[in-house]
């Protein structure tokens, strides 16, 4: 038996300088023989298919083979299978060959998703990348640190205002609105997602007129606000939306990674005509990671992938608001977008979803000061209007730097004292109170 040409090795036996580690949970009825599926899939997703074909030679298979170094049932049964037992969960680890590969994100997932994906309950939970693949990427090109430095804000979390409404607008109404998210104490002003290249609200236009308010608020508050404009489009208009950005002042971009993929956010963050940074957003992730049974989890969809990819700052669901997400599994998230990484730079978490000021303590409590607290609807629904809505966030931002707790803060705070008693949990989920 030729064992090095064999779909299956000990954890102690491949070499993870060269391979990428995937871990999986398959969950099949309890008469699938899943020992014996595992090393199938393999094969499927390296070298052969579901018979042998005369190609498939033992040095292609010794090279190239990907291998199960892991298979464990959950619960570990040792010695029979309840008759009243109707699925069998496996945790399943297969290391990939990275030469099959290479550095590049679209033949990771041909590879490590791919067919498996049409093949029953089985979803990604997580992936090991050795050094060597993460070599070929560049990463985020500001990071945290980076966009710290633009703003000149070394400390605190950051503050990102999404324009509400979300399209519909021309720019002229567009201007007013980030003008006073600006003037409230915005350090970043988003589009929505869902406005980009619009007949009735253009890029090149809302760049021009944005980046002089943003000229002419500095020079009233000595702050400086980053506009992230959406450039989300199509190839090659997707490049010419970011460069004409850029030529015209703007001092940032914004693109739904996923829905012009990962190879379009990497080309732009690689981009050395585009040196401004890159926030993405999240919309599409749900389809890849909200099923427990099948997809990707959620802290590589958002999280490592974009990050490797080159997004400085991504939006992500925060369980504070209106997302529907576990607190660990935010978390993982935030620690996938700005823990140790190889070379590649940190890359700013920002959690939104119906966030208010309420709930920034809870907010900087679990993940630190390393953030960007996004708001949209927060701030342009304050009572007191935009300006009011920015002052409340970064009055609850300042007070949780100080330790005091937010109803002392609102004492001397009129916006903030506002926004407390406008929203109070509004979500149900014992936030604030």
């Amino acid at each position: 038996m030729d064992v090095l040409s064999l779909p299956l090795a000990l954890p102690d036996g491949v070499d993870y300088d060269e391979s990428i580690v995937v871990t999986y949970l398959a969950s099949f009825p309890a008469d699938v023989p899943i020992p014996k599926l595992a090393p199938a899939l393999a094969i499927e997703q390296s070298t052969g298919t579901w018979l042998p074909v005369p190609g498939e030679t033992p040095e292609v298979r010794r090279r190239h083979i990907a291998k199960v170094i892991g298979l464990y049932e959950v619960p570990d049964l040792e010695f029979s299978v309840p008759k009243t037992l109707e699925t069998r969960n496996y945790v399943i680890q297969i290391a990939y060959p990275e030469i099959n590969i290479g550095e590049q994100i679209p033949m990771l997932l041909t590879t490590v998703v791919g067919n498996i994906s049409m093949g029953g309950r089985i979803k990604v939970l997580d992936i090991r990348f050795p050094e060597k693949y993460v070599r070929g990427f560049q990463g985020p090109k500001f990071g945290i640190e980076g966009i710290r430095k633009l703003l000149g804000v070394p400390k605190r979390p950051l503050l990102n205002n999404m324009i509400k409404p979300c399209t519909g607008y021309p720019p002229e109404v567009g201007v007013e609105l980030f003008r006073a998210a600006a003037l409230g104490g915005c350090d970043i002003v988003k589009d929505d997602e869902l406005l980009a290249n619009a007949s009735f609200n253009e890029v090149q236009a809302r760049v021009k007129l944005y980046m002089e308010a943003e000229r002419q608020v500095y020079e009233e508050t000595g702050e400086h606000t980053l506009y992230t404009v959406n450039i989300t489009d199509e190839i090659p208009q997707v490049f010419e939306n970011a460069k004409r950005a850029v030529e015209l002042g703007c001092n940032a971009i914004m693109v739904n990674f996923l829905a012009v993929g990962f190879p379009v956010l990497r080309a732009l963050a690689e981009d050395t005509e585009i040196n401004v940074p890159i926030l993405g957003h999240c919309d599409v992730a749900g389809a890849m990671y909200m099923s427990p049974f099948h997809g990707i989890s959620s802290h590589l969809v958002l999280g490592k992938l974009p990050r490797l990819a080159g997004a400085d700052i991504v939006v992500f669901p925060a369980p504070y608001g209106k997302a529907p997400v576990l607190k660990h599994k935010f978390e993982n998230v935030a620690r996938n977008l700005s823990f140790p990484f190889y070379h590649i730079k940190p890359t700013f978490p920002m959690p939104s979803g119906g966030i208010t000021p309420s709930m920034v303590p809870e907010v900087i409590k679990d993940l630190g000061t390393d953030i960007v607290i996004g708001s949209g609807g927060a701030i342009h629904a304050h009572p007191d209007g935009p300006v009011a809505g920015a002052k409340a966030f970064r009055q609850a931002i300042e007070a949780t730097m100080r330790g005091l707790p937010l109803k002392e803060a609102a004492k001397e705070y009129p916006e903030l004292k506002v926004a407390l008693e406008r929203w109070v949990d509004p979500f149900g989920k014992g936030i604030g109170l």
